[in-house]
């Protein structure tokens, strides 16, 4: 529990007491109505589909203007996803970006964002099979875009020296690898900040604590996104499981988790998304 070394001042309440101001309105942004990303999805069929075993990573492509879906065909998992531009490593997946302008968790309608000076949508999410979870009594929700992602650095720190080699972060770091031909070192470079896919998560009230739990998915569940961009992706089955005790562990019960990709009928005329147009002219 935290502790202050200092009494508050006589106007604490009223500093306090302040109204917050969304920083990013997301009205602003340029988005499609999600009823196109909707009808055309009504037409697409499954082209291609990858399966992330439990404890491990695979790699996926999605060409531009496709659909990739996530489910749990088994049993309630959590995933770590990244995912790049499929031509250029440099552009990936920002979630400290994603989190300003959806919010600390996903669903419907909100869209993956890349890094500085690309900043682009990657992908849009199109459907959520989990929309109706909310948030929780504790602050929890579902598909989470504050935490990192299970690392064996932490892990050792934590636990005093333990290694463990079946964190989401090693995963991703080898299916990479497998994928690109890099070597293991330089794939970890690759690898950023997640979509916790699935994974059920908040902050405590009282202390500002990162927390997790069991997440509310099931057998069936899964959640749908459309590639703005052509994209390579990485999805790890995370060694925790359903999340609900403990996300690096040899005792969890896991479960695999599977990709699909889906191309749609007709695009019309659909183009993917331009890099960011901030010119840098007057110089950074």
């Amino acid at each position: 529990m935290r502790t202050s070394e200092h009494a508050p001042p006589d106007d604490a309440g009223k500093r306090r007491a302040v109204e917050p101001v969304i920083c990013y309105p997301p009205e602003n942004l340029p988005l499609r109505q999600i009823g196109w990303y909707k009808a055309l999805r009504k037409e697409a069929e499954a082209i291609d589909e990858a399966v992330a075993q439990p404890r491990d990573a695979v790699t996926f492509e999605v060409p531009a203007g496709h659909f990739f879906r996530i489910s749990c065909p088994q049993g309630s998992q959590v995933g770590d996803l990244n995912l790049w531009n499929s031509e250029n490593l440099d552009e990936r997946f920002f979630s400290g970006k994603t989190r300003a302008l959806h919010g600390t968790h996903v669903t419907t309608g909100d869209r993956l964002w890349s890094n500085l000076p690309f900043m682009r949508p990657m992908a849009t999410i199109t459907h959520d099979t989990l929309d109706w979870y909310g948030f929780d009594e504790f602050g929890g929700g579902v598909h989470d875009v504050i935490g990192t992602r299970c690392d064996p650095y932490t892990h050792n720190l934590l636990s005093g020296g333990g290694e463990y080699h079946h964190c989401c972060h090693s995963n991703l770091t080898r299916a990479l690898s497998r994928k690109t031909g890099l070597p293991v070192k330089q794939a970890e470079l690759h690898v950023h900040d997640v979509l916790n896919v699935f994974m059920c998560t908040g902050f405590t009230r009282d202390t500002g604590q990162y927390f997790m739990k069991a997440s509310p998915a099931r057998r069936g569940d899964y959640i749908e996104f459309f590639a703005e961009i052509h994209l390579l992706g990485a999805l790890s089955a995370c060694p925790g499981g359903d999340c609900g005790a403990s996300h690096s562990s040899e005792a969890a019960q896991c479960h695999p988790l599977l990709v699909e990709v889906l191309k749609p009928r007709d695009l019309g005329d659909w183009t993917p998304p331009p890099l960011n147009g901030y010119s840098r002219r007057h110089g950074m």
